[in-house]
């Protein structure tokens, strides 16, 4: 009866099979995980479970990695820096609940309003980046990038881009009502926020009161069926206090004249 022969396969044929099967990480660091093995004597079973969980995490940091690139939050202080008790008026339980992110799942929506330098938009980015962390897609743009972005004379480039505000977990719009737009702007708007109602959940900062949006999208015809549903499913929190930025730059003038 001929015996059984057992081969080992050569580390650089190994590596490559590992790559075709997606195993990047382990591939990569083949040697090593091969010395961690043999040393912590590892069951065929410790292995295989070694080997998921490297490559499910690596997966995982990957997949974050490429989620906050195309999110585009960019740089931003940690809300544990966030001083609550520079504003005069603040709804810290509203941000804090919106911080656990349950209203993504709920496909409701949040609305930052405030006079600027008061940090909607550093509250903007850290729910963002929370919902980055949770595994949610994520796209942050000022209102005027979604808005030019989606000024276009070809019906099926507009589509397309509204697809792709439609599509991520959490659209997030900053600075809404800073500056005034064409009437068609407010039609574009309700494109976006129609194909995301009960479905998608949208985070705007704005730091205009809703009364004052005619101003914003001046003879627009549909602000009110915008605003009916932009806040039919919404948190709504208003910040209220003197700029945080001003006070900074105070501050930072005088350490300056005092060294001086």
């Amino acid at each position: 009866m001929n015996s059984l022969k057992l081969t080992t396969i050569p580390t650089t044929d190994l590596q490559s099979q590992l790559r075709q099967l997606g195993l990047t990480t382990t591939a990569q660091d083949l040697n090593d995980f091969i010395a961690r093995a043999t040393k912590s004597r590892w069951s065929p079973q410790q292995l295989l479970e070694e080997l998921a969980r490297t490559e499910i995490g690596e997966h995982s940091r990957r997949s974050f990695e490429r989620r906050l690139q195309h999110s585009r939050i960019g740089r931003f202080r940690s809300i544990a820096d966030f001083e609550w008790n520079w504003p005069s008026k603040i709804d810290r339980s509203t941000i804090d609940r919106a911080l656990t992110l349950d209203f993504i799942p709920e496909g409701r929506n949040l609305i930052l309003m405030g006079s600027n330098g008061l940090g909607k938009t550093m509250i903007a980015k850290n729910v963002g980046y929370a919902a980055l962390q949770a595994g949610y897609t994520v796209l942050f743009r000022t209102a005027s990038e979604v808005l030019a972005d989606l000024h276009c004379d070809s019906p099926p480039l507009l589509r397309r881009r509204l697809q792709h505000y439609a599509r991520p977990a959490l659209l997030c719009i900053d600075e809404l009502a800073y500056l005034s737009y064409d009437p068609d702007a407010a039609d574009l708007l309700y494109e976006v926020v129609s194909r995301r109602y009960e479905r998608r959940s949208l985070l705007i900062t704005t730091n205009k009161a809703f009364k004052d949006w005619n101003t914003v999208f001046p003879n627009a015809t549909s602000i009110a069926t915008l605003l009916d549903r932009l806040t039919h499913h919404a948190d709504i929190t208003l910040i209220e206090g003197q700029s945080y930025r001003v006070r900074e730059s105070e501050i930072e003038i005088a350490a300056r004249r005092k060294k001086s």
